[in-house]
């Protein structure tokens, strides 16, 4: 047999309700490392495709909001079991997206799957950390308890390709909500990868749908998109951000405008509390005697 054979050159595609498609345009972009060499062909998507996404989100959303924090959790937990095995990949990923040294951009994966876990660790503390008993006067119980949103578009940030990614994405899907990501432009490759773990992981088609091509044409419908309930603008400029924050306002979008974050400090419980409503609930405490309570 001959020593010499021609690579397989892998082909990238979204990942819209559980399934990888093209984009519906058949538009693709040259995606290249730091020193500007081609590391492959990403799909270039469109306002159909935004669309999709938010479709298939939207129909995702019962499921994964109603099944219980713990059953989520558990979820989560798999996709950092199936990182974890992938971890070489992603290591070559990070490496050549971010210009990082192999042991540098190791370091990141392994930040990354760790902050994968901790997130998944949140999801049965959360309402206990922000839902809770309302002392009323009267014969109530008044109980505050959070729910997530429903569909959130979230712009992966622009230059921390894969630990910055996972840092906007798990807050949102472990609280109950489901996503629409808007790859890094720049550096879509990890993402990609990312959907190919979360497809075949327990996580249902749709939570999580991943987008790549130009931020600005793909955010513009997903901010003014009337069944998108919320927006994390992490990977946008600050011109864009504000042209995004005015076309989110038309459905009152809860809006996480960009700021500066090290990716690498702990986060606390803002990108989750970002996206969750509080829902109170009043329910009579039977009759009052002399003594007190009849609970």
């Amino acid at each position: 047999m001959s020593d010499t054979r021609l690579s397989v050159l892998k082909t990238y595609k979204l990942y819209v309700g559980g399934k990888f498609p093209r984009s519906e345009s058949g538009r693709v972009y040259e995606v290249t490392d730091s020193k500007g060499r081609w590391l492959a062909n990403a799909p270039l998507s469109s306002r159909k495709d935004a669309r999709d996404a938010v479709v298939a989100a939207r129909k995702a959303f019962g499921g994964w909001s109603g099944a219980t924090a713990y059953n989520r959790g558990q979820v989560l937990y798999r996709v950092a079991e199936m990182l974890e095995g992938r971890r070489d990949q992603f290591t070559r990923e990070v490496a050549d997206a971010e210009g990082l040294s192999k042991s540098k951009a190791a370091a990141v994966v392994d930040a990354t799957i760790d902050r994968w876990v901790w997130y998944a660790g949140w999801t049965d503390k959360i309402a206990q950390v922000v839902g809770g008993g309302n002392p009323v006067a009267g014969p109530f119980f008044n109980l505050s308890s959070p729910e997530p949103t429903g569909v959130v578009a979230v712009l992966a940030p622009q230059e921390s390709s894969f630990l910055g990614l996972v840092s906007v994405l798990a807050p949102v899907i472990a609280t109950g909500n489901t996503a629409v990501v808007v790859a890094s432009e720049k550096s879509p490759l990890p993402v990609l990868s990312l959907a190919e773990v979360l497809a075949t992981s327990d996580v249902p088609g749709g939570v999580v749908n991943v987008l790549s091509g130009r931020t600005a044409e793909i955010a513009t419908p997903l901010a003014a998109h009337q069944d998108v309930n919320a927006i994390d603008l992490a990977g946008a400029d600050e011109a864009l951000a504000k042209e995004l924050e005015i076309a989110a306002a038309d459905n009152l979008k809860r809006v996480v405008r960009p700021q500066p974050v090290d990716y690498a400090e702990t986060p606390g419980i803002d990108r989750m509390t970002a996206f969750l409503e509080t829902k109170t609930v009043w329910h009579p405490t039977g009759s009052l005697g002399a003594s007190g309570s009849s609970y």
